[in-house]
């Protein structure tokens, strides 16, 4: 079930997200799992599954690409500006704040025993974002036969993104031409 929402609560929820992800575009995932299709239920897992495709086939971080896509599908273009700004804001404040005091604190063992309990929480956070996602996407043995084929080629030849996504699509273009059973 979709809800409608306003402006401001795309910009608030996507600066939620901005704030909160520590790690990177992926990091992102288990929030805008649990803002856009739990919480708030603005799109279903298909759509989001969609755009986070389509986002990290696009030039530019994934996280703005999802937070833009996600707000023009709700919204519209207005939708988009505010779910980008919100994103980006808090990133933009953070590293303003950290360029001042950096060179005052860079080093310091406190500061690197933060990081190291950090990372390996980002890793289990997109872990468990990618098992909740991955039980109501792969729902047969081909969608598992793809998710399978291109895990493995990134594991041995670490391809960009595009070429595998578009081996995965043309993937499914050959399956949907064969014929029913």
């Amino acid at each position: 079930m979709k809800k409608k929402t306003s402006l401001f609560d795309l910009f608030f929820t996507f600066f939620k997200i901005g704030a909160f992800t520590i790690g990177g575009g992926y990091a992102m995932l288990p929030l805008i799992q649990r803002e856009v299709l739990e919480e708030h239920q603005w799109l279903d897992t298909e759509e989001v599954t969609t755009i986070l495709a389509i986002a990290e086939m696009t030039p530019g971080p994934v996280a703005i690409n999802t937070a833009t896509f996600v707000g023009y599908r709700t919204v519209g273009v207005p939708g988009a500006a505010a779910a980008s700004l919100g994103v980006v804001l808090p990133s933009f404040l953070i590293i303003l704040t950290i360029a001042v005091f950096l060179p005052r604190f860079a080093g310091h063992p406190v500061v690197e025993r933060l990081f190291y309990g950090i990372r390996p929480a980002v890793v289990a956070l997109i872990g468990h974002a990618l098992f909740k996602l991955g039980r109501k996407i792969l729902t047969s043995s081909f969608a598992y036969a793809v998710a399978l084929g291109v895990f493995l080629v990134q594991l041995v030849f670490a391809l960009p993104p595009i070429p595998a996504l578009l081996m995965a699509a043309g993937a499914g273009i050959l399956y949907s031409l064969r014929p029913p059973r």
